[in-house]
């Protein structure tokens, strides 16, 4: 506590300073200004009004008039500016500190040659390298004449801009003497742009000049080889520099480790820490701690918490420091671990063990009597947003305050970036605004934050807006940014600006790499314009830029969910022969794949795979096999799944626990409350996903009522829904058509900061689509556009879509010209939409000419393209035509899925083509797919056609065997047959009996599943038992199935 206290007393000092030397500046220039307004108007006093206009004039000018400060007294005044301006960069102020020192050059006062040594180095202290430049021209103009200490500070900000060959021009200027220390700045900023050999160059010219390199040359000359990787050459010019007279130091030893832990050679770290070579260099705790980082970024916690536990065991002897001499006593002093080593471990233990575990340290440290840096806080603020604890990470933000613990920068940026990734992208902008307020910096790396953020929540406009910030800010846009900015266009769909911002990144020298062509592949993937994004990969190879498993994992994911499955095993192939290793995230893809065509028993063999490519599955594996599994209803096995993730130690986090629930509650076996106390149980917290997931199945029953209650629930904890909770209650308030409290909700959802979504655009349309009235539809439309709705690709789709559904294609046609007009191009779920609505109103031929259309424009057609032109090939009776487009289909790699098979067997029975409709069934159970029950009927309704009625009950029987369940009609076609059978009058009396019987089982099964009989079923009961001596039973028969028809 008095630490914080004491902390804060310096603030606040800092402050009344600052506020006390601008209003001594302030009243000193007030009162000049008073006494030369008073002469200037005694002048004027004989004058006319008209001449007082002059007196506005001057005052406009005065702080360009430095006659206002008397000369005896410029220096004074100046030492006061130079003053207030460092108090304002020590503050963080750099925009004040810099008008202060404009406001000083404007009254013309010129600083002495120390004073302006204090600016140039405060001001390339604080980052503010370009001003550097600027300020020491104006000194040079002045008349005032630089010394050497003025030059290195020019250089060494040059070099930080890296402008290297001006900073050469310096060094290599005979107007200053320059030093050792200019030299080593130079050789600093080669090694910095990664120019080592240009740098070590240096070193011949140091000596023509007579100047000795010392350990510091020899460090920064090392440092420099290491980052580019050739920490053994480095090793050899340690060597060699030290033979050759330069002193041996520990900083140069923790360079050279610190180059082996970033190379990842941990072993030659520590054996270069018990060289005898190093033997008369001590270490101290930086050396632990270099090596402590390093195993921590290799995930060997093992090692390093052994290391830690060795500076821990030197803390232990002080017990014992009296028996030792002074010197000794002092080194087991500085290998105490300080609040690097413990930031290093927290870091690690958010990183690959959990929070708990981070906490425990740190609640260890604080015992120590380590106080925390804002470092620490940041990395605990990172595990716990990391591990979706964000409401824990902003309270601890909230207390860094109390803790006397100022939020940089970074810390910040975790918290920005969790609010956008949960959706909550007010208290995002909020935070944003304290930042400004408040004086923090704004780095390169919390302008990405924002700009990704800002696309993420729909905010295009924003994030390009932010992007233009960077320069504004002095910072320049590295590739990190503009890949963010390439990244969010691409995510949008709009391909052309992304390719726009690639072709800038060339224009000012900024080498894209693989993740900026990974986001340029990911967006014509999604598109569906697989052949550009191909190209792509193929121009990423002739660049010299090798594509890595995640190009290929956005590759096959794409041709998987296009259908595309031999295209998609090709890349596969195609990984494996660059030599780049599977890993859990090329796992997962294939498992989604087999979730995706309903194929999960083929999961076992394909995680026996992994296994013995010495892949374990992680979280997000068992959270895809737990999903995968209740979607095919196989709920033993989903269960199964969690009883190894118990066996095996792998703990449950938030989302994978949500996998379940949602799961779970989707069996209906299930209360909502229930599994969600099992959560907390466990000790994980409930967040917004859990939340929508238990909204969304009292929605999916009905139960609104509940569900608006469980949404002022989470709000009274805390737990801001956000625009997925009310696009979940917005769907359910119109799954009742209740679309006027959709819309009270949708109201709400905007008062909360959230504009609607292209889902809520979805839910609403058709809503309204029941009227089956276009100008409803495109009133809705209008009225969602007005509040905030982006138009996007997206929300042309959906409109278009709901209009072709009800065959309105005309409608559809002119909002697909708007879309065009506006700059959005259409894609396959465009031409998709257009080839459904032309077939729904029996128009194939237009039907076609739009899949010639979508050809033409390069867009490639995916299996649900097909499967619709199929189908109106169907509906129209042409089957005749199919197989020419199947043959296509297959030719560009699509393998038709269980859809496709039951358009062509159901197509081919409706025509009376049995053979065929046999045959594609036959080939299609072959493929591993089960036929919808619709088809299985066309398929039992062709037997009973021909009155073979015992094949009709087999197809029956194997239809239950499949879990396929008969429906009213599969009842009211075998009752039909068997009826009809019996009619015929040259069959005997018992099997006439036999086939009565079989119509009056399925007739008693059909009622006991709630069923209820068509008219023509009717009709056929009751001539059936309407023989002599039944007519009793047939009129009791039609009374109970009228009475059930009309309940």
């Amino acid at each position: 506590m008095l630490c914080c206290y004491m902390q804060n007393c310096k603030v606040l000092l800092l402050f009344v300073v600052i506020s006390a030397l601008a209003t001594i500046l302030h009243d000193a220039i007030t009162c000049h200004w008073n006494f030369k307004m008073m002469m200037h108007l005694k002048k004027v006093q004989s004058k006319t009004l008209l001449f007082l206009k002059p007196i506005t004039t001057f005052s406009s000018q005065f702080h360009k008039d430095s006659i206002l400060i008397p000369p005896t007294k410029t220096h004074l005044y100046a030492s006061f500016f130079i003053t207030l301006v460092r108090l304002y960069l020590k503050c963080g102020r750099v925009n004040t500190a810099s008008d202060a020192f404009l406001r000083m050059r404007n009254l013309g006062l010129v600083p002495t040659l120390p004073l302006w040594n204090k600016l140039l180095y405060e001001f390339n202290s604080s980052g503010l390298v370009s001003q550097v430049k600027v300020m020491y021209s104006d000194m040079v103009l002045c008349g005032v004449v630089p010394d050497v200490f003025s030059v290195n500070v020019l250089v060494h900000s040059l070099c930080n801009a890296g402008d290297l060959n001006l900073a050469l021009g310096y060094l290599r200027n005979n107007v200053v003497d320059i030093d050792n220390v200019t030299y080593n700045t130079v050789i600093w900023g080669f090694c910095e742009k990664g120019l080592v050999d240009q740098g070590f160059g240096l070193l011949s010219e140091m000596v023509k000049k007579g100047l000795c390199f010392d350990s510091i040359t020899c460090n920064v000359l090392v440092k420099g080889y290491c980052k580019i990787g050739l920490v053994q050459y480095a090793e050899w010019v340690m060597y060699n520099l030290v033979g050759g007279g330069v002193s041996k130091d520990v900083m140069g030893l923790n360079t050279l480790i610190d180059g082996y832990c970033e190379a990842g050679l941990m072993n030659q770290a520590l054996a270069l820490m018990e060289n005898s070579w190093w033997s008369d260099v001590k270490v101290d705790v930086v050396t632990y701690n270099t090596l402590i980082k390093g195993f921590c970024k290799m995930g060997d916690l093992t090692r390093a918490e052994s290391l830690f536990n060795e500076i821990l065991s030197f803390q232990k002897d002080e017990d014992r420091l009296e028996s030792y001499d002074v010197v000794t006593r002092n080194k087991i002093r500085n290998l105490c671990p300080t609040v690097v080593t413990y930031t290093t471990l927290i870091s690690a233990y958010c990183k690959y063990v959990g929070v708990e575990e981070s906490l425990s340290l740190y609640e260890q440290m604080i015992m120590n009597g380590i106080m925390p840096d804002v470092v620490t806080c940041s990395s605990i603020l990172y595990g716990l947003s990391r591990h979706g604890k964000l409401t824990e990470a902003t309270v601890l933000f909230r207390e860094m305050y109390e803790m006397g613990l100022d939020p940089n920068h970074v810390s910040y940026s975790i918290i920005i970036n969790s609010l956008f990734k949960s959706g909550r992208a007010m208290e995002a902008l909020s935070l944003q605004s304290q930042m400004v307020v408040r004086g923090i910096y704004f780095d390169i790396v919390m302008c990405t934050t924002m700009m990704v953020g800002l696309f993420k929540v729909g905010k295009s406009k924003e994030a390009e807006e932010m992007f233009q910030s960077i320069s504004k800010l002095n910072l320049v846009p590295n590739c990190v940014a503009y890949s963010a900015l390439l990244d969010g266009y691409c995510k949008l769909g709009d391909m052309e600006f992304a390719e726009l911002v690639l072709q800038r990144m060339e224009q000012e020298h900024v080498p894209p790499n693989v993740i900026t062509f990974s986001s340029i592949i990911n967006g014509y993937a999604k598109k569906g314009m697989f052949h550009k994004a191909v190209d792509v990969l193929r121009e990423m190879v002739q660049r010299n830029i090798m594509p890595n498993t995640i190009v290929y994992a956005i590759l096959i994911d794409a041709y998987f969910r296009a259908g595309k499955q031999d295209a998609a095993a090709g890349f596969y192939k195609e990984m494996q022969l660059r030599g780049l290793e599977e890993n859990n995230i090329i796992f997962n893809i294939l498992l989604n794949n087999l979730k995706r065509v309903g194929r999960m028993e083929e999961a076992q063999l394909l995680i026996k795979d992994m296994h013995s490519k010495g892949i374990d599955p992680d979280i997000v594996n068992y959270s895809s096999l737990i999903d995968g599994y209740f979607k095919e209803g196989n709920e033993l096995a989903a269960l199964s799944i969690v009883q190894e993730m118990a066996e095996k130690n792998t703990r449950f986090d938030v989302v994978a626990y949500n996998t379940l629930i949602k799961g779970l509650l989707r069996l209906g076996k299930y209360e909502p409350q229930s599994v969600c106390s099992r959560m907390v149980e466990l000790g994980l917290a409930p967040d917004c996903v859990t939340y929508n997931t238990i909204i969304n199945t009292y929605c999916i029953k009905g139960n609104i009522g509940n569900a608006i209650d469980l949404l002022n629930e989470m709000k009274s904890y805390r737990i801001m829904p956000n625009a997925v909770t009310y696009n979940i209650l917005i769907g359910g308030l119109c799954k009742t058509g209740a679309i006027e409290k959709a819309m009270g909700v949708l109201n709400e959802m905007l008062v909360m900061g959230f504009i609607p979504t292209p889902i809520t655009h979805k839910f609403l349309l058709k809503a309204s689509s029941r009227s089956k009235r276009a100008d409803a539809i495109l009133q809705i439309h209008k009225k969602l556009v007005a509040m905030g709705l982006e138009l996007n690709r997206t929300v042309y789709n959906t409109l278009i879509t709901v209009l072709c559904r009800l065959g309105m294609t005309k409608r559809a046609n002119v909002v697909l010209n708007e879309m065009v007009k506006s700059g959005i191009s259409a894609d396959y779920v465009t031409y998709n939409a257009l080839i459904r609505g032309y077939c729904t109103g029996s128009h194939v031929e237009k039907a076609f000419k739009t899949y010639s259309q979508m050809l033409v424009d390069g867009i490639s057609p995916n299996i649900t393209t097909y499967n619709t032109l199929l189908g109106g090939l169907s509906t129209a009776s042409l089957m005749g035509e199919t197989d020419r487009l199947v043959s296509e289909m297959k030719e560009i790699g699509l393998v038709p899925n269980a859809t496709t098979y039951d358009i062509l067997v159901s197509g081919h029975g409706r025509v009376g083509n049995k053979q065929d409709s046999i045959k594609i069934y036959c080939e299609m159970i072959t493929k591993g797919f089960v036929p919808t029950t619709g088809t299985y009927n066309v398929l039992i309704s062709d037997y009973a056609k021909a009155g073979k009625m015992r094949q009709a009950r087999e197809l029956l029987n194997e239809m239950l065997t499949r879990g396929r369940i008969p429906n009213s009609s599969t009842y009211d076609i075998l009752i039909c047959g068997w009826c009809k059978l019996s009619y015929q009058p040259e069959i005997d009396r018992a099997l006439k009996l036999s086939y009565r019987n079989e119509a009056k089982n399925l007739l008693r099964e059909m009622c006991e599943k709630g069923h209820v009989p068509s008219d023509s079923t009717l009709l056929f009961i009751s001539s059936n038992f309407c023989i002599p001596g039944k007519e009793a039973d047939a009129r009791r028969l039609l009374k109970v199935f009228s009475q059930k028809k009309n309940t």
